[in-house]
């Protein structure tokens, strides 16, 4: 379902030219659910803004169910390649309604059966009709990133974008959220690329895993190595060290 090789992204600051992904290989097939797990500043959202088509400046080789996309994205991409964002708050508009901001992509893409298709959405997510007009702020974190998801999904989408989506909630609605992302991948068949820091996370929802460090791809693991092996990289093994916090030694 997607094949990227060599794929390099830079930001512009300025004269300045920062570097944030250095030439990064993976491959995920249809179906998977696949991780990029790192340190905060290791390029792993920034492979994302590239699959998006919202990093502007990018080299390499992108295939999406086997289209090439271009710097300008067709209709059919966009339908194709959803993203849920980090912060639920910040990517819903605050003076829209829950029934405006999932009926503005159906309208865009010259879709039918508007009202239906928002209904079906929100019991989809596990959110009643009486949801339906009120605004991102009379929303709980857990409530608004249901809704972003719905606005991802509303278009039937073969991929689905995750960058961190479970970071800005509760640890008590974290679970909640993953859960439903994987009964709805597996009800639909999508495909994931999973962005997190927490490896936690990325066990949970995925198969296969790459570790980036400093904008590189440094190594790629099953989630049942993850539990058996031992990694072959000095930075997953920190990583690994970090998620299992601070052991005291005894005598």
């Amino acid at each position: 379902m997607i094949t990227v090789e060599e794929l390099r992204v830079d930001f512009r600051r300025g004269e300045d030219i920062l570097n944030a992904v250095a030439g990064i290989t993976f491959h995920v097939t249809a179906g998977e659910s696949y991780g990029l797990v790192g340190e905060s500043g290791s390029g792993k959202s920034s492979v994302l803004l590239a699959l998006s088509g919202l990093a502007k400046e990018w080299s390499g080789t992108i295939q999406i169910a086997g289209e090439t996309p271009t710097e300008r994205r067709s209709m059919d991409f966009c339908r194709s390649v959803q993203m849920v964002f980090q912060d639920p708050f910040g990517s819903l508009h605050p003076k829209h309604t829950v029934d405006s901001i999932l009926s503005e992509p159906l309208s865009i893409h010259g879709l039918g059966d508007i009202s239906d298709r928002v209904s079906a959405a929100l019991t989809e997510i596990g959110l009643d009709q009486s949801f339906r007009f009120r605004y991102p702020h009379q929303l709980s974190g857990g409530q608004r990133q249901r809704i972003a998801i719905a606005r991802a999904l509303i278009l039937a989408p073969k991929v689905i974008l995750l960058d961190e989506p479970t970071s800005a909630l509760d640890v008590s609605v974290q679970a909640e959220i993953l859960n439903l992302l994987s009964d709805i991948r597996d009800r639909r068949g999508l495909t994931f690329v999973l962005v997190s820091h927490d490896l936690a996370v990325v066990a949970h929802m995925c198969s296969r895993f790459g570790v980036m460090h400093l904008g590189e791809l440094v190594e790629e693991m099953t989630v049942e190595r993850l539990r058996t092996g031992e990694p072959e990289h000095p930075f997953t093994r920190q990583l690994i060290a970090a998620a299992r916090g601070y052991e005291p030694a005894t005598s």
